[in-house]
């Protein structure tokens, strides 16, 4: 059986002076990923100092279907507006975890 786990890593950027709102934000809709069959590997954060990204995760989710469901969780959605004004860029990218 082939295994359909999917790895990937978010890179954040704050818009200006909204690094604690960004935070805030995805305290919120992080906490909605167990429930579609994933996982947060690993959150970290940095000044963002030199156009680096502010947070950067790791998740892990069970297959394409699980990772959709998040993306569409209504949830999630409902906080589009929060998400806009407190983030401006983002980057999400598959990996493959080493350790």
């Amino acid at each position: 059986m082939p295994n359909d786990e999917i790895q990937l890593c978010c890179l954040l950027w704050a818009r200006d002076g909204e690094e604690a709102g960004l935070t805030a934000y995805e305290d919120k809709v992080l906490a909605l990923v167990p429930e579609h069959g994933g996982a947060v590997v690993s959150r970290a954060r940095s000044t963002g100092a030199d156009g680096q990204a502010h947070e950067v995760q790791l998740f892990r989710f069970r297959d394409q279907a699980a990772l959709d469901g998040f993306l569409q969780d209504p949830r999630r959605l409902a906080l589009t507006d929060e998400r806009d004004r407190v983030i401006a860029r983002t980057e999400l990218f598959a990996v493959e975890f080493l350790g």
